[in-house]
């Protein structure tokens, strides 16, 4: 199978979703939906964008390339190189370093025996990143799996969420 049909299929499987977006927005604003347009297509894709996928965006919004191409690079929620299935980001930000934040992300690289930026070899669990600020300062320290937060970690905590995903 190309990849040409590979995107395809993607896009068709993400375009109703698109389109909600899509009628959301003027007729001549399309572009406005390029965040979820991607996200869609990202979330059909296994978790990451590639170039084609981005480029059949780019053609869905009737937009340029290249500005599909900066919204996908600047936004850490979107990945342009494959991921696990699970994506863990720990907040590093000062609240949470000065709860033990630190310790949060040395405990996760030991249990999953990879580091940040990593993939496990299973590819079950990819450390994306230490992110600067994940605005949940209450509950320090946090991590975001999946985009779900989840705040006042412990080492058993972060057993317990981890080891409870498939």
């Amino acid at each position: 199978m190309s990849a040409a049909s590979d995107t395809d299929k993607i896009l068709e499987k993400a375009r109703p979703q698109i389109d909600l977006w899509l009628a959301k927005f003027p007729a001549e604003r399309k572009q406005s939906a390029v965040i979820p347009a991607l996200t869609a297509v990202q979330e059909e894709n296994g978790g990451w964008l590639t170039r084609e996928l981005m480029d059949a965006v780019a053609a869905y919004l009737e937009m340029p390339q290249i500005a599909v191409y900066e919204v996908a690079s600047f936004y850490s929620m979107f990945d342009l190189e494959p991921v696990g299935r699970h994506k863990i980001n720990v907040c590093n930000n000062i609240s949470c370093q000065l709860c033990g934040g630190d310790e949060i992300i040395s405990y996760i690289e030991k249990k999953l025996g990879v580091k940040v930026g990593e993939t496990t070899p299973d590819g079950k669990f990819t450390i994306k990143r230490e992110e600067e600020c994940l605005a949940a300062c209450s509950g320090a320290p946090m991590m975001a799996v999946d985009g779900h937060y989840h705040e006042n970690l412990t080492p058993e905590k972060v057993d317990a969420i981890l080891d409870g995903l498939e």
